[in-house]
């Protein structure tokens, strides 16, 4: 089960929501989205759980948790949208 977490502290690491979701349940892979530009966290993550039931789990007990400050927003995540690609060379004026 896929889970966004958002709310994070630009602070926290990986490992330190490893060891949150990891108390849970088998965490399979943890990612802190990083601004491409700064290299700075975004401020939110998605941690992948083995189950959903483990997913479930996590979410009932995380969302809310304060992690370095700053409560957890935390739920399912939904798949990614696909966004239209903008043509530098086709403009419409």
């Amino acid at each position: 089960m896929n889970i966004y977490v958002g709310n994070l502290s630009y602070q926290a690491t990986e490992d330190d929501l490893r060891q949150a979701f990891g108390a849970h349940g088998n965490v399979k892979s943890v990612s802190v989205i990083m601004d491409k530009m700064t290299g700075q966290s975004r401020g939110f993550g998605f941690v992948e759980m083995a189950t959903k039931e483990e997913g479930d789990a996590a979410i009932a007990a995380l969302n809310g948790f304060q992690l370095k400050g700053r409560p957890l927003k935390i739920n399912e995540a939904r798949p990614r949208e696909e966004r239209p690609r903008r043509d530098s060379r086709s403009r419409d004026w």
